[in-house]
């Protein structure tokens, strides 16, 4: 594997979006949901390996006080090379500039990532003074 990584502040194409959550265990989603959702982020960041995509995040939200880390992904073939960590301090570097006080940053780790993002600050919602984190999924419909 090659050691010289391209990192860039882009989004990757819906198909590159779909192939690399799908390589992680996560569904696909529709390509023009996926391409909608790729064109309206707060920012991007992703890393190659020459033109291969190998690691992928983005930010949403409203940009003023609510931002949201999301799809952070990295290639199985890549992991614990670092390509996690060349994408939170994108991710940091850019919510420094961008989230002023009293705004807020969430997240949903995968099970057993958790230790990854304490590093950077980010606490667990134990139900206890933060209150319990919680989300809801919309299943696509079975046909």
């Amino acid at each position: 594997m090659s050691s010289i990584y391209i990192v860039a502040e882009q989004p990757p194409t819906p198909d590159e979006f779909n192939a690399l959550r799908e390589k992680v265990g996560w569904d696909s989603v529709d390509p023009a949901l996926a391409k909608a959702s790729l064109a309206h982020p707060l920012f991007h960041v992703v890393v190659r390996d020459q033109q291969k995509l190998i690691g992928m995040a983005r930010v949403v939200g409203d940009g003023y006080l609510y931002f949201y880390i999301q799809d952070v992904v990295v290639d199985p073939d890549y992991q614990s090379l670092g390509i996690g960590k060349m994408l939170m301090d994108k991710i940091e570097s850019y919510l420094a500039r961008a989230a002023k006080p009293g705004a807020t940053v969430g997240l949903l780790a995968a099970k057993g990532k958790e230790a990854f993002y304490r590093r950077y600050g980010y606490l667990e919602r134990d139900g206890e003074a933060l209150g319990k984190g919680m989300c809801r999924f919309i299943q696509r419909q079975k046909t």
